[in-house]
């Protein structure tokens, strides 16, 4: 049976009683229902993580501190078009199970959904929740950062250095790419896909048309077959 992992955004001991943070206890003892003498992990989001032994309704014992580490060898950041809800969450959610290391969620001409001001913000957070319920489930100890909703032609004015590309049914198919040797930024358009100005925009800042296949895809499925397919080919997937 697999132990029960909890973000814990604290400093967790070496060894000794710590007491759980209310959101940890609330999933570990009224939703998860544990009972004192059983083992659960815990992890800060920096790295590593801890096995601990529940000792009551609100402490845990740290048994051992560990060095481990379950990051995907390739920096994959995915820059995705501002979806529906329902969607957005499954593509943050398969998007961190399968190794992305940030992700940057963007407006643009032809998404549907439009947020600003305090949404925003409610939004952003809710995402960064979902990721962290991903690592949780996922075995990852460091939370993909989630960067803050911006328009696609903000996020493209600045300088990044590494590989980048966009998808388009009219790209070069990903082998005819180099193995990567830094960061990778991967561009999905929303479900109508890029306008023309703005493929035009991504190529004048470096980003390369690719294609995975002959067929279109969805905007939730773009991202995730890219990560599948990067790491596959050059990752940890191999």
């Amino acid at each position: 049976m697999s132990i029960s992992r909890f973000y814990c955004p604290q400093d967790i001991p070496e060894k000794g009683i710590f007491r759980l943070p209310e959101e940890a206890r609330h999933h570990a003892f009224r939703v998860l229902r544990l009972g004192s003498g059983e083992e659960i992990v815990l992890f800060d989001g920096q790295g590593g993580e801890s096995r601990c032994r529940v000792v009551d309704a609100f402490c845990v014992e740290v048994i051992e501190k560990m060095a481990v580490e379950r990051e995907a060898g390739l920096s994959v950041n995915l820059v995705q078009a501002l979806v529906s809800n329902e969607k957005m969450d499954w593509v943050v959610q398969k998007a961190v199970e399968l190794g992305a290391k940030s992700i940057q969620i963007v407006e643009t001409s032809r998404c549907v959904v439009k947020l600003s001001g305090e949404r925003s913000k409610k939004r952003e957070a809710h995402w960064l929740n979902v990721a962290i319920s991903a690592c949780e489930q996922c075995g990852r100890n460091r939370i993909p950062e989630i960067h803050p909703l911006v328009p696609l032609e903000a996020w493209l004015s600045l300088k990044r250095e590494g590989m980048k590309y966009l998808l388009s049914p009219a790209g070069k198919s990903l082998k005819a790419f180099p193995p990567p040797s830094g960061k990778i930024f991967f561009l999905v358009g929303p479900e109508g896909g890029l306008a023309p100005e703005e493929e035009n925009l991504a190529e004048s800042q470096g980003f390369e048309a690719l294609r995975l296949g002959p067929r279109i895809l969805r905007t939730e499925t773009a991202g995730l077959a890219a990560l599948s397919s990067f790491h596959a080919l050059w990752g940890d997937f191999s």
